[in-house]
């Protein structure tokens, strides 16, 4: 875009700095033209202003660098400057909390980042960390300005080592609203979530045609790294939506369960939900037969206020549940086996999924109840050979570190070291409480008799009665719901009507917790 407008002057000739002002600001609130609007919204899709809109509280945006424009020349840039240079950014609020944010203008160059466009972004998340406030970014943009050359990749390279600073100590978002390929996509996997929206975002690094030159395969953009395969396939993607107001919308309900940084707790919502609501559903919800499955998610729907949860990564490892809630208006993380996928086994998958919610949780102040019911790890060669040990020891090392309020419960079975890793007191929960359908052990009654009393059994007449005398032996002296309670290895056996009352009146007890942690550099988490 060039300057090919009439400048304003007075009527003695003088430039009037004010209409030029306004003028220059209402060309790059505009856009490049008419016509690039238009092929926006033909693809379903919104302008990078149109969702800031959406995102932020009315009339909250200060916008940063709006008259930016790019300084490079060569294959035709020289002729194109326009304003903004293809990236919108700044600040506003959500509910009225600061919150900074950027987004790609495909309508201009296809929001492809250059040099002056990565410096806009630089400074937007330098201001977010300063300022102790959550960043959004709004992607959609075809990867790096390939007519700048590695001043383009450079700029990359600053976002990543931002993303990387900002981690832990503000809350990022990143929100795919269209294309993000190459080294692009690695700035959202440093971030805290990722939204998409179906049929318009697509996530890779390397695209279908590089794909099919190398590999022979043949895939199409959503099927290399749409939506629907990032929700179900990779974990990329926290949440999916249909069309970009809805993902936007829940880009702020999101935001409402965190708090503005590391150093402040989320913000408290009041309810009118008491907090001695009994529970008396959740004796019916949870079968008191180990082996039955069941909804855990209806168990939190019972336990929280108003029911009202936000479940992240819903289609990925579902084995394994984790959710964001409020118990007496204040934050609270879950993280819970989920009997109907699995029996609620833990995989691979689902140890990395719950390993990083509670880094995340424990980085943003925000406490931990651990609902168990686990029969073990799952077992398989390709779980083995994948290694579900290293894997399985991130969700391991995770609890160990985090040092924000941990209560566990165990609702059914508790077996084996999946028992251990899922928070348990030995491993440092503040509170473990357990239902009287509990079951804490080794491993199951009919195995554990199995190698316990094996040459018993092998050596009995009757083989088959053998061992049903010492399974049921076994259950009876070192797996009823009092045993670990007898040794202090729970703090309570609790009626399951109580558990909101008591979680909550836990929480508050808990809320001032403070823990020193060891002088280090950092760990050295299991990868």
């Amino acid at each position: 875009m060039t300057e090919e407008y009439t400048l304003p002057f007075t009527s003695d000739g003088d430039l009037d700095r004010i209409d030029e002002l306004r003028l220059r600001k209402e060309l790059a609130e505009l856009g490049p033209d008419p016509a690039a609007t238009e092929r926006q919204h033909a693809k379903g899709k919104l302008t990078a202003r149109e969702r800031i809109s959406l995102l932020l509280d009315p009339d909250s945006f200060t916008e940063l660098e709006p008259l930016r424009r790019h300084r490079a020349t060569g294959f035709g840039l020289e002729h194109s400057r326009p304003y903004t240079d293809g990236v919108v950014a700044g600040w506003g609020t959500v509910d009225g909390r600061t919150t900074f944010v950027y987004a790609h203008d495909f309508r201009i160059f296809g929001g492809a980042l250059g040099e002056a466009h990565a410096e806009k972004i630089h400074k937007v998340m330098d201001l977010a960390i300063t300022a102790g406030a959550p960043l959004v970014s709004l992607n959609d943009g075809a990867g790096a300005r390939i007519q700048e050359g590695v001043a383009a990749l450079a700029g990359y390279g600053g976002i990543f080592r931002r993303n990387t600073a900002a981690s832990g100590v503000i809350p990022q978002i990143s929100v795919m609203l269209g294309p993000c390929a190459g080294g692009a996509a690695y700035s959202p996997a440093l971030t805290d979530f990722v939204l998409m929206v179906r049929g318009t975002s697509q996530m890779f690094i390397t695209g279908p045609e590089a794909v099919t030159a190398v590999t022979g395969e043949s895939v199409t953009l959503d099927g290399l790294g749409g939506a629907d395969i990032h929700a179900e396939r990779s974990g990329v993607a926290h949440f999916v939506h249909d069309d970009e107001a809805t993902c936007l919308a829940d880009v702020r309900y999101l935001l409402s369960f965190l708090p503005q940084n590391n150093r402040e707790l989320p913000p408290v919502v009041p309810t009118d939900d008491p907090v001695d609501r009994p529970c008396p559903a959740l004796g019916d919800l949870v079968p008191d037969t180990g082996t039955t499955p069941y909804d855990i998610r209806a168990v939190i729907a019972e336990i929280v206020d108003d029911g009202a949860y936000l479940e992240i990564q819903e289609r990925w490892a579902a084995n394994i549940v984790i959710a964001l809630a409020r118990m007496n208006g204040q934050t609270v993380g879950f993280v819970a086996n989920q009997p109907q996928c699995l029996a609620g086994t833990l995989d691979i998958s689902a140890s990395e999924k719950a390993a990083r919610f509670v880094q995340m949780c424990d980085a943003m102040n925000i406490p931990l109840v651990t609902l168990l019911d686990v029969p073990g790890f799952l077992p398989g060669v390709g779980q083995e050979h994948s290694g579900i040990i290293r894997h399985g020891a991130k969700l391991l090392y995770a609890y160990c570190n985090a040092t924000v309020p941990r209560i566990s419960i165990v609702l059914r079975k508790a077996y084996g070291g999946a028992y251990i890793v899922m928070d348990s007191r030995s491993v440092g929960a503040d509170l473990a409480l357990a239902w009287p359908t509990n079951e804490i052990a080794v491993m199951g009654a009919q195995g554990a008799a199995n190698v316990v009393f094996r040459k018993q059994i092998v050596a009995a007449g009757d083989p088959d009665a053998a061992r049903t005398e010492l399974v049921a032996r076994y259950a009876r002296e070192l797996m009823h719901p009092y045993y670990a309670a007898e040794r202090g290895l729970v703090d309570d056996v609790i009626d399951p009507a109580d558990t909101r009352s008591i979680l909550i009146r836990s929480l508050n007890m808990l809320r001032a917790k403070h823990s020193e942690p060891p002088v280090r550099k950092h760990g050295n988490p299991p990868q």
